[in-house]
């Protein structure tokens, strides 16, 4: 179903700036506020689970800004957060989002194929080496020697988070994302801002505002090449939780304001069980289709 001319894209799109941004800040990935002023990401957030993509002008706007501040040519904000490199880290942020929409953009990729180098250095030996990480993005990002502890005089940024877990994909030789994916799924932290737990851990309760966490980090790493193999269990997970009518349930409680509703409105309960069922069910087809692709391949 088309929910971009609903209620919640009318509402975001509403607010939108003449270049493509929302509000005067660009980053915050916390739900959108109801009908107030959003930050970029709430808003590029929320109308990517409504089904917007780089063809949708909205979209377009916004990655053509992003992209421009990461040329130089403009800057996207006056926030600035102390203790770590906030320029690298807005690079990032741009990188990412810019990415998420429009995966093959060069200046996006550019950032992209320096932090994937960051962490194949980091996973070498066969697991996760932090010295080597830190050596990696002491050299790749400051140009720092060998050996050089706190490049940049800063915090290092973790690559355990929403934004390096979408930048990473389609950039990391096979067997860096293998080792890669095997950390993720057993990370105690889970992926920062987005969820606070291990992958391979399932929630306890599938009609949980939990379970509409963990499905964002699943839908993440479907991104992945070698998803569809490492996350065979989440799958199976899936199926056993659909309902006896075809459809999933994940109860009022998972209206996040950020994947869910989609519909207009969930007062009737067949039109809350139709979105779960709609982005569960595209979650499931693209691990899936990659597992089929998978064993195409062998």
């Amino acid at each position: 179903m088309d929910h971009r001319n609903g209620k919640w894209a009318g509402q975001l799109l509403a607010l939108q700036n003449e270049d493509g941004t929302w509000g005067s800040t660009f980053h915050t990935l916390t739900a959108a506020d109801r009908g107030r002023t959003v930050t970029t990401e709430q808003a590029l957030r929320r109308l990517k689970a409504l089904g917007f993509t780089l063809e949708d002008a909205p979209i377009r706007r916004a990655v053509d800004t992003m992209t421009a501040c990461l040329r130089g040519e403009r800057k996207i904000d006056d926030y600035w957060e102390k203790g770590f490199d906030w320029a690298l880290f807005t690079r990032m942020m741009l990188s990412t989002w810019v990415r998420i929409f429009d995966p093959e953009n060069e200046t996006a990729l550019l950032l992209a194929r320096q932090w994937g180098e960051v962490l194949r250095r980091a996973f070498a030996s066969g697991r996760y080496e932090d010295a080597a990480y830190r050596a990696a993005y002491g050299e790749i990002f400051y140009g720092a020697p060998p050996g050089r502890k706190n490049p940049g005089g800063k915090r290092v940024i973790g690559f355990t988070n929403f934004y390096l877990v979408h930048l990473l994909q389609g950039v990391l030789p096979e067997e860096t994302e293998d080792r890669l994916l095997e950390h993720l799924l057993d990370e105690p932290g889970g992926i920062y801002y987005v969820c606070g737990g291990p992958i391979r851990r399932l929630p306890p309760t599938f009609q949980s505002r939990e379970t509409v966490r963990y499905l964002d980090a699943l839908e993440m790493l479907s991104g992945y090449r070698l998803a569809a193999g490492k996350l065979a269990f989440a799958a199976d997970w899936l199926r056993e939780n659909r309902g006896e009518d075809g459809q999933w349930d994940l109860s009022p409680a998972a209206k996040d304001r950020v994947h869910l509703p989609l519909s207009d409105s969930w007062r009737k309960a067949a039109d809350r069980r139709a979105d779960c069922t709609e982005w569960i069910g595209k979650l499931l087809s693209a691990l899936e289709s990659g597992e089929r692709k998978k064993g195409q391949i062998s």
